[in-house]
C-alpha cells in the first residue's frame, strides 16, 4: 500500500489523458491561445497501461480518467478498454458534449458513474463561460446517461457573480431527476485570476438553498470530498466541495498523473515526479511513486493554510487546471 508520513493510505488514481479541450472555460484554461502539448509529450496508450498497472500493484482500486477533456483523445476507446481489464473501479470526468458517441463503450467497460462538468443551466451563460454554443448537447447527454442507468454527478464551480443565480435552479433539477450536483468552491490555479473575495463558501451557498428548500444532511463516507445534502422529497442530492473553507486533507487518498506523465501527490502541490521520463529510460518508476507519496504535505500541498483569505495566488507554484487534469 501507498502510505504517506501522515498515515494516509492512497488507493485512488486520477489520470489525465490530454491537456486539450473543446471548451474554453477561463477558470481552467487561462486564455484562448494556450498551447497544448505535442503528442510526443503525452503518455502513449501502452505507457498509460503500464503506469496504471504499477499503481494497481500498489493497492490502487479506483481510477478516474480526466483531461482536458478525455473524450477528445483519439485513443480514448482503446485506453478505456485496456484499463477496464484491471481490477479497479473505472470512471471519468467529462464536459459531456461527446458522451453520446461512447455510451456503448462505457457499458462494455463497466463504467457506471460519470462526473459531468456544468457550471450553469442557462444556455447564454454557458456560451459566455465555455465560448461554445453546446449547452443543449450537454444537457441531452446528461439525460441520455440517466436513461441508460448511469449515476451522474454534475460538477459546478461556484463562480462569483454566477453561482448566486444558479444555486436554486441546480437544486430544483434534483427534484425530478436522480442527479447529484456538487458545488465546488473556486480554487486558485495558475492564470485563473483567483482572489479570496471571489470564493463563495459552502456555508453561504447552503444558507441560500435553505431559503427555498427544506434540507437534510446526508452521511459522508470517509474519503468523500463532498459534504452531501438532500432537499426533502427530491430524487437527487446536492453537495459542496469545501476545498477552500474547510479542507478535507486529513483523509485524502488521491494521486494524480498529468497528461505528460508527471505524478502530483496533491492538486495544489508544486512538486512533481517524472514517471514518464523515467519509464522511457527503461528505469523503475516504483521508487519515484513511493517517494512522492512519502513527501506529501499534510494540507493543501504545503502552499497555503486553512485560512484561505490570506492566500496569495501569485505565490502559489502550480500549473493551470487544464495542465494538471480535472
Amino acid at each position: 500500500m501507498l502510505i504517506d508520513q501522515h498515515q494516509r493510505i492512497h488507493n485512488y488514481l486520477r489520470i489525465s489523458l490530454t491537456d486539450s479541450c473543446n471548451f474554453r472555460c477561463a477558470y481552467c484554461m487561462p486564455n484562448e491561445e494556450i498551447e497544448c502539448m505535442p503528442n510526443s509529450n503525452l503518455m502513449s496508450v501502452d505507457e498509460i497501461e503500464t503506469i496504471a498497472r504499477t499503481f494497481v500493484g500498489l493497492g490502487v482500486n479506483k481510477i478516474r480518467l480526466t483531461g482536458g477533456e478525455p473524450l477528445v483523445r483519439k485513443e480514448f476507446p482503446e485506453i478505456v478498454r485496456r484499463l477496464a481489464k484491471l481490477p479497479v473501479e473505472l470512471t471519468l470526468t467529462t464536459n459531456g458534449v461527446l458522451v453520446h458517441k461512447h455510451l456503448e463503450l462505457f457499458k462494455e467497460a463497466g463504467i457506471r458513474s460519470l462526473n459531468v462538468s456544468l457550471d450553469t443551466l442557462d444556455p447564454e451563460t454557458f456560451f459566455k463561460l465555455t465560448k461554445r454554443n453546446q449547452f443543449q448537447q450537454v444537457w441531452d447527454n446528461i439525460l441520455l446517461l440517466l436513461d441508460h442507468g448511469f449515476r451522474v454527478k454534475i460538477n459546478a464551480v461556484a463562480l462569483n457573480g454566477i453561482i448566486e443565480k444558479e444555486l436554486l435552479g441546480f437544486v430544483k433539477i434534483t427534484e425530478k431527476l436522480p442527479l447529484h450536483v456538487r458545488f465546488i468552491e473556486f480554487m486558485p490555479f495558475t492564470g485563473n485570476h483567483w482572489k479570496s473575495d471571489k470564493v463563495i463558501t459552502a456555508r453561504q451557498m447552503l444558507e441560500t438553498v435553505q431559503t427555498e428548500f427544506d434540507t437534510v444532511k446526508l452521511v459522508d463516507e470517509k474519503h468523500d470530498t463532498a459534504k452531501k445534502f438532500k432537499a426533502i422529497g427530491h430524487q437527487g442530492t446536492f453537495a459542496f466541495i469545501t476545498t477552500m473553507s474547510e479542507h478535507f486533507c486529513g483523509t485524502c487518498n488521491r494521486m494524480r498523473i498529468t497528461a505528460d506523465g508527471k505524478m502530483k501527490n496533491c492538486l495544489f502541490g508544486k512538486e512533481e515526479m517524472d514517471l514518464l521520463g523515467t519509464l522511457r529510460k527503461g528505469e523503475d518508476i516504483l521508487p519515484l511513486i513511493k517517494l512522492s507519496i512519502f513527501r506529501k504535505h499534510a494540507i493543501l500541498g504545503g502552499q497555503f493554510t486553512q485560512d484561505y483569505e490570506k492566500a496569495d495566488a501569485d505565490k502559489i507554484e502550480n500549473r493551470s487546471m487544464i495542465k494538471i487534469g480535472g
